[in-house]
């Protein structure tokens, strides 16, 4: 029987809060917890976030779908990239070996580029949008179905490395690439996607030994509570207080795990 540690049921707890508050994905502040705070190897880490990511995002998803808040087109075409990519990049992993300091060095570095481009991306999300979400309204439905396909591969690869990526980065890119979908509907769609990335990908880190059950306990006994306090109070607090305080601290994470 794995142990509850009630240190990291109070982190997942603190993340779920946030995560609730801010709709910032989960991988995006418990990776980084994990690996700087508490010492975890950076795949272990990843591999148990992956896990944890999938349990909590099926609640969202289920939200969504009852309320037809996802397309269900956008995440075919994300799955059908995402899910090769991370299969190939797992069984990458698996062959070269997971305790290498090679192997944690490429897990970090991936890890500190995810964060410091999530910071980004809820800094300027809006600028982006506005820059490039009008030229690509003009493409066709095939070029779009393509780039989106793409895109579900760069994240199958960043997320199966870093467990960091389907959140902010994806739905940033969704925005751009969906213009006219109302903004719940693509919110619900990256959700939805994000649940079989992270489940096939835990799972692969599963089959590698890079998954803690008893931390993966752990983590969801905090932050299940902690998601529901946070969407509760998320209506009386601002995001826009928030965010750029939460883009900061992750540029900065992003920055020492580089660096």
């Amino acid at each position: 029987m794995h142990q509850i540690e009630p240190l990291y049921s109070l982190a997942g707890f603190l993340v779920g809060i946030l995560v609730g508050l801010t709709g910032v994905g989960g991988g995006s502040l418990m990776t980084p917890i994990l690996v700087l705070a508490f010492g975890f190897h950076p795949a272990t880490a990843v591999g148990t976030d992956l896990l944890y990511a999938s349990a909590t995002k099926t609640v969202g998803t289920a939200v969504h779908g009852h309320g037809g808040t996802v397309d269900w087109r956008v995440v075919r075409r994300l799955a059908t990239g995402s899910i090769p990519a991370s299969v190939a990049t797992l069984v990458l992993l698996a062959r070269i070996g997971t305790g290498g300091g090679a192997t944690q060095h490429v897990i970090t570095i991936a890890l500190g580029v995810a964060l410091i481009a999530t910071a980004m991306a809820m800094l300027l999300r809006r600028r982006i949008v506005a820059r490039f979400g009008h030229s690509l309204d003009r493409l066709s439905d095939g070029r779009i179905a393509r780039m989106t396909v793409l895109l579900g591969a760069i994240l199958g690869v960043l997320v199966s490395l870093s467990s960091v990526g389907a959140g902010a980065l994806g739905m940033t890119a969704l925005l751009i690439l969906y213009p006219k979908l109302p903004t719940n509907r693509l919110v619900g769609s990256d959700i939805a996607h994000a649940v079989p990335l992270t489940l096939i990908a835990g799972t692969g880190h599963w089959i590698v030994g890079t998954v803690d059950f008893g931390l993966l306990a752990s983590l969801l006994l905090g932050s299940v509570p902690g998601i529901v306090i946070g969407s509760m109070v998320s209506t009386r607090v601002s995001d826009r207080a928030l965010q750029p305080i939460l883009a900061g601290t992750l540029a900065i994470v992003g920055g020492k795990l580089l660096f």
